[in-house]
C-alpha cells in the first residue's frame, strides 16, 4: 500500500485492537458468525486466522502473496460441502471492518480525510476485489475437476471388468443401462481388451431389469466389436423381459456368441474345464 501511510503502525494499531477487530468482524458477518466452529471442523478452516492473514497482505500490498492465498482457499472452500455464499459474507465483512479500522486509525491521529487516504481506500477495494476473483477462479476450476473425477469414477465403477485369469474377464453390468452408459462401457472395453489381453470376456447381464432397444443393438455392435479384437465374448444371464423385447424389434445375436443361464455356468465352463 502506497502514500505517507505506515504500513506497520497500522498493522500494530489493528493488533493493539485485536479484540474489537475480530468483534467487528463477527457482527458484520452475522450468518458466518454461527458456522465459525462448523467450518472449522468440516473444513479446518480457520476464518478467523485466515482473516488476519488477508488484512495483513492486503495493508502490505503482497502481491504474491495474495493470489497465492486466494488459490489455497479457493481449493480449501471447493473441497468441502461449504456453500460458498458463507464465504463472500465473510470477506465482505473484512472489507468493511478494516475500512472501519482505517478510518479510526486516521482520527486517532487527528488526521483530516484527504485524497491520498480514500486512494488508500480504493487500493483496499481492489485488493479485496483481486482477491475474490481469484477465489472464484480457482474454487471454480478446482470443482469442476472434483465434479469430472467423480464422473470418471461413477462411469469406471459402472463398468467393472473383473479380470478372472491372464486371459478371462467377467462384466457384470448391473441397473439401468442407456446410451450414454452404453458409450463408456464401448469405450472402457475395447481398451481393457487390449490392455488386459482378454480373450474371453464373460458379460453378465443378470442385474439387468430392462433395455431399450438401441440399447441392445448398440451392445451387439460393441459385441461384434470384441469379436474383431479377437475376443469372445460369452452373455449370462438374459432375462426373459429383455428376451421379449429382442424378439418384439427383431434383433438377433449373432450366432457365434455363446449364451449361459448363469455366471456360475460359464464360470464352471471356462475356468475349471
Amino acid at each position: 500500500m502506497t502514500g505517507s501511510l505506515d504500513v506497520n503502525k497500522l498493522l500494530e494499531f489493528i493488533q493493539d485492537k485485536k479484540e474489537n477487530f475480530e468483534g467487528s468482524l463477527l457482527n458484520e458477518a452475522s450468518n458466518v458468525k454461527e458456522k465459525i466452529e462448523e467450518i472449522l471442523t468440516v473444513g479446518n478452516i480457520d476464518l478467523i486466522n485466515n482473516a488476519h492473514k488477508l488484512v495483513q497482505y492486503i495493508i502490505k500490498g503482497e502481491q504474491q502473496e495474495l493470489e497465492s492465498f486466494a488459490k489455497q482457499e479457493g481449493i480449501a472452500w471447493a473441497s468441502h460441502e461449504i456453500p460458498l455464499t458463507l464465504k463472500l459474507e465473510w470477506v465482505q465483512a473484512i472489507r468493511r471492518t478494516l475500512w472501519k479500522f482505517l478510518q479510526a486509525y486516521n482520527e486517532e491521529r487527528d488526521k483530516n480525510l484527504t485524497e491520498e487516504f480514500f486512494s488508500i481506500e480504493k487500493q483496499v477495494n481492489n485488493q479485496v476485489d483481486h482477491f475474490l476473483n481469484g477465489l472464484f477462479l480457482t474454487y471454480s476450476q478446482y470443482k469442476d475437476s472434483l465434479i469430472r473425477a467423480q464422473k470418471e469414477l461413477v462411469e469406471n465403477l459402472s463398468v467393472p471388468i473383473i479380470p478372472i485369469t491372464s486371459t478371462i474377464s467377467v462384466l457384470p453390468l448391473i441397473g439401468e443401462v442407456d446410451l450414454h452408459r452404453m458409450h463408456v462401457l464401448e469405450e472402457k472395453v475395447l481398451v481393457e481388451i487390449e490392455r488386459l489381453r482378454i480373450h474371453s470376456l464373460i458379460l453378465d447381464l443378470s442385474g439387468i431389469m430392462k433395455m431399450e432397444p438401441e440399447v441392445i443393438a448398440h451392445l451387439m455392435r460393441i459385441i461384434d466389436g470384441t469379436s474383431l479384437m479377437g475376443c469372445e465374448t460369452v452373455i449370462t444371464g438374459l432375462r426373459p423381459e429383455v428376451v421379449k423385447n429382442m424378439i418384439n424389434v427383431g434383433i438377433r445375436l449373432n450366432e457365434e456368441v455363446p449364451t449361459l443361464g448363469t455366471l456360475q455356468q460359464a464360470l464352471s465352463k471356462y475356468i475349471v474345464n
